[in-house]
Formats: structure tokens, C-alpha cells, sequence
């Protein structure tokens, strides 16, 4: 039998959503929710509308074996279990709208594949010193963003907007619609960070740990850009790169203002 208790701590009861009928009723009501749990081998009329639901409003479904499910440790949890987010995820156009609004230049971070939930929460803790508008993540392929993410972003991730779109292609096109450039950073990229005009409305793509930006979302990015480095190492930590591009970021646009 497969464990899951080295993979993630437990989450707190009062952080979940426990039985069907309960997490519909969260879902219609808007409540915010991570993700939701559904055990592999339950079907019918109302996991259908579960999984309807959570389509229409972007949450994750992770099909498990109803091992995870006991583990964490509720009963009657028929086969279905919700997480509360640790953050009320908001509308990317209405973030870029207010921020046009104030006549500031909008500055946005999408992350792309990054499953190191400590990787999360110190970028989220750099962007919210570095003055990001908001951190834009998918629906899938993202690190839960639990306590352990909140604590590893000093609580930053309560206090900076964040979004969550079904896909970041086709959030590209919308930003493009708005004025927004969107520079993709990647190690091999001809480009200096230096040499990246900042001082315009900018989105910034940090890619995963492993496999980096996903190839069709690197084809749509307006520019690709390297953070240079002495020495032959591979690359940077992903958190520790979003902290020398934002700063960059910051660093042109409190020369221009």
C-alpha cells in the first residue's frame, strides 16, 4: 500500500471540505478552494456535477486513491474532499484595470510548472517586496498554495494578488490585448536581463524546476532573457532568480520615474 505520509504534512480539518453534498455547496457558494480530491473510482450523477462545478470555477481535481483520502483523517468523507486556499485568487483584467486606473505600469509574475512549494512562497515574498502587481498561476501544474507556502512567503502570499487562469497561453493573448510585453526568462536566451526594457507594462514567465517554461508557452513570450552568470553552472534556483529579475525590474523603474 502506497504512503502519503512523507509527501506532505496534513492539512488541518478546519482547512477542508469533507463529502460531496458539503463541497457542492462550497462551490456554489463561491467559497475559495485549492484544489479538490476525488477518489478514483467514484462516478455518477453528483461527482458529475462536482466536476462541473469545479471546471466552471477553475479548481484543480486530483483523482486519488482512497488512501489519501483516509490520511486525512475524516470520516464519511464519500469518496470527495476539498481544501480551503490559504488565498482568495482574483480576475487578472481586473488587476491590470485597477492598476491603469492608479497610472501605474503594470508589472505581473506567471509561473509556469513550479512544484516546490518553498520555491512559491520565496518568490511570492520577493515580488511582494519588489512591488508585482499580481503573481498569475494555472489551474494545473502549480504547487498547492497551503500553509506551508504562506509561511515560507512571510506572509506575503495574503497580502499580493493572486490569479488563477485554465491556461497561460491564452492568458499571453489577453495581456498582449492590454499592452502587456511578456519576457520569458530562460538560461540559454541570447538576451541580458540588462539589456530588457522594464519600464513598459511587463509580465515576467519564471519557468519550473525541472523542465522549465513549457514549449508552447515560450513560443507565444514577446522576448526571452538570461540572467547572466560567471562560470559554467547550469542555473539558479527558481526563487532565487525571480528576486535578481525583479530586481532588475525595480531597479529601471525607479530610474525612470
Amino acid at each position: 500500500m502506497k504512503s502519503f505520509r512523507n509527501q506532505a504534512p496534513r492539512p488541518k480539518k478546519n482547512r477542508l471540505v469533507v463529502g460531496r453534498d458539503a463541497v457542492i455547496k462550497a462551490l456554489e457558494s463561491g467559497m475559495a478552494l485549492e484544489r479538490i480530491y476525488l477518489q478514483s473510482t467514484v462516478h455518477g450523477p453528483v461527482i458529475d456535477t462536482v466536476k462541473q462545478l469545479a471546471a466552471d470555477r477553475l479548481v484543480p481535481i486530483n483523482k486519488v486513491p482512497v488512501e489519501k483520502l483516509n490520511f486525512f483523517n475524516v470520516h464519511n468523507h464519500e469518496g470527495c474532499v476539498a481544501m480551503i486556499a490559504r488565498v482568495q485568487y482574483q480576475d487578472v483584467q481586473q488587476i491590470i484595470d485597477v492598476v491603469v486606473d492608479q497610472g501605474k505600469v503594470p508589472l505581473l509574475l506567471i509561473l509556469d510548472g513550479i512544484t516546490d512549494v518553498r520555491n512559491v512562497g520565496g518568490i511570492a515574498r520577493s515580488a511582494y517586496a519588489m512591488g508585482v502587481d499580481a503573481i498569475v498561476i494555472p489551474e494545473r501544474g502549480i504547487a498547492a498554495l497551503n500553509d506551508d507556502a504562506v509561511l515560507t512567503s512571510a506572509g506575503a502570499l495574503e497580502h499580493i494578488p493572486v490569479c488563477r487562469v485554465g491556461s497561460l497561453v491564452k492568458l499571453v493573448e489577453d495581456l498582449h490585448l492590454n499592452g502587456i510585453k511578456v519576457f520569458a526568462t530562460e538560461m540559454k536566451a541570447s538576451e541580458n536581463i540588462a539589456s530588457c526594457d522594464f519600464t513598459i507594462p511587463s509580465a515576467i514567465v519564471l519557468g519550473g524546476e525541472e523542465k522549465g517554461i513549457q514549449p508552447a508557452l515560450l513560443q507565444v513570450c514577446d522576448a526571452r532573457c538570461r540572467i547572466p552568470m560567471t562560470g559554467d553552472f547550469d542555473s539558479l534556483n527558481v526563487s532565487v532568480s525571480a528576486g535578481i529579475v525583479l530586481y532588475e525590474v525595480l531597479k529601471q523603474r525607479q530610474a525612470a520615474s
